[in-house]
């Protein structure tokens, strides 16, 4: 046998529990929208014009854009639709972005722990410092919402050998980084047992439109196609889908055209669906874990 990850065991879809999410539905959605801040000038960046020359003010003013304008018009167009939104939030941006962060709070958004900053890196960590880490996103978002998040997305979805781990014991329940699945699977962490929640690594505005120069609307394509293909194929599984967007990417106007159009499309059939957030989605495979994989 090949050396193997060791954190979840092969699993078939073919062979799973049978159940329907609430509501008698077959498919959950959820949608997260990521709000970061960046250092200026250091550590790790998301920009639009690789190496560019510092002081990089160019691709600082683009990631600004989403905090200052678009993660605003993203979370009142999710509200417009009724979708819940879900936001990874770099802590950070309590300091900079308050007023935005104000805005979420008051539309119901679920905050999940997406770092200090997005200038960071898990990698390299010590354990006691990435313990800590890992620690101080939770206890910033529980001084600011009055609640410490469930779920856990890393910057630039990077971990250590211990990062599992860490995050069971720092209270964390769900990670949403891994496509492993369409289902929710338990990973395995010396601490218990840790859910991750099928998140978009392909229906996601940094990895594609960014990464792989997609079009708005071929973003806007791969979304209704992937929702088409798991709502028929839900008729025999329960799934999950998920769709990432980023506040300064998919904020950007003309995306924002063309990812509403996109949800509208979901929105349509939301008799269909069970359109919901993470932490929804891990309540009710916590009231009966056997139903993860």
């Amino acid at each position: 046998m090949l050396p193997s990850q060791t954190r979840y065991r092969f699993s078939p879809i073919t062979r799973r529990p049978d159940f329907c999410w609430p509501g008698g539905r077959r498919l959950a959605l959820y949608v997260s929208l990521g709000i970061e801040e960046y250092v200026f000038g250091e550590g790790m960046t998301e920009d639009l014009f690789p190496g560019a020359p510092k002081p990089d003010d160019v691709n600082t003013s683009w990631r600004d854009y989403g905090n200052r304008v678009g993660g605003f018009r993203l979370i009142q167009r999710f509200r417009d639709l009724g979708i819940p939104s879900t936001i990874l939030l770099n802590t950070a941006v309590y300091d900079h972005a308050p007023d935005l962060m104000d805005f979420a709070r008051e539309a119901g958004c679920e905050i999940v722990g997406h770092g200090l900053t997005n200038s960071d890196t898990l990698v390299g960590r010590a354990p006691d410092d990435e313990a800590a880490y890992v620690k101080a996103v939770a206890d910033r978002i529980e001084s600011k919402e009055g609640y410490r998040p469930g779920g856990w997305s890393s910057p630039w979805l990077a971990h250590t050998d211990s990062t599992l781990d860490l995050l069971k014991e720092a209270g964390y329940r769900y990670l949403m980084d891994l496509r492993l699945d369409d289902q929710p699977v338990w990973l395995s962490t010396r601490a218990g047992p840790l859910l991750s929640i099928p998140y978009a690594l392909e229906l996601n505005d940094s990895s594609t439109i960014i990464g792989r120069q997609a079009s708005a609307t071929d973003f806007e394509r791969m979304i209704i196609d992937e929702f088409d293909e798991m709502l028929e194929a839900s008729n025999t599984q329960p799934l999950v889908m998920s769709i990432v967007v980023h506040s300064f990417i998919s904020g950007q106007p003309f995306r924002l055209r063309a990812l509403t159009r996109a949800l509208r499309h979901i929105a349509a059939r939301r008799d269909e669906v069970w359109i919901t957030q993470p932490r929804e989605i891990a309540a009710f495979i916590e009231a009966d874990p056997s139903l993860a994989a």
